[in-house]
């Protein structure tokens, strides 16, 4: 995958297209990444005795998107992501707009 944890990127598809977040969070056997305030869900949340202070509830959290559906932010707009070798034979990720190392 091209994306990785950490990365900023914006939405390119569905109801959240056009915002922006940081990858909390990549599930490579599923093509899914998890990003910060976006594809909020609503879990309800069962009280647990064994942890103390753990109530029942709703609780907002983010749901995971499909890869495809995210692009990498550069400069304020979405970028394709590319490889390339160094010199010294390391692989690195580019930026396909600019060839900028990522």
């Amino acid at each position: 995958m091209k994306i990785r944890k950490g990365d900023e990127v914006i939405v390119i598809a569905g109801k959240d297209k056009g915002a922006t977040g940081k990858v909390l969070r990549v599930i490579p056997r599923e093509e899914r990444v998890v990003v910060e305030g976006v594809n909020l869900i609503t879990k309800n949340i069962k009280a647990d005795q064994q942890r103390a202070g753990k109530e029942s509830g709703r609780v907002t959290v983010e749901a995971p998107l499909h890869v495809s559906n995210v692009a990498i932010v550069e400069d304020g707009k979405p970028a394709r992501v590319g490889y390339r070798t160094n010199d010294d034979g390391t692989k690195v990720r580019i930026s396909r707009r600019s060839g900028k190392e990522i």
